[in-house]
């Protein structure tokens, strides 16, 4: 399973643990990625999503749909296809 998130696009990164002597070893850091299965009302469809928590709260915040438009309209690809309204 990749440690990737599908919105926000954070990656592990590289760095170092630093001892108390001061001795250096390289390691990564991982984001902490979430699977999570949202419902989007505004199109009636489930979509399961590999987030990172500082997405989630985003989409807490703004809700799920804007967010992903913003995504959208930004070039973001995210994996997820956004339907017309159930209605129209």
């Amino acid at each position: 399973m990749s440690k990737v998130c599908q919105l926000t696009g954070k990656r592990p990164i590289s760095g170092n643990s630093v001892s108390h002597s001061n001795r250096k070893t390289r390691r990564r850091f991982l984001p902490n990625i979430q699977t999570k299965r949202f419902f989007i009302p505004e199109t009636g469809q489930w979509v399961t999503l590999k987030l990172c928590t500082s997405a989630l709260r985003t989409i807490n915040k703004l809700g799920l749909y804007a967010y992903l438009k913003k995504l959208e309209s930004k070039g973001v690809k995210t994996g997820v296809k956004l339907q017309s309204e159930p209605g129209c």
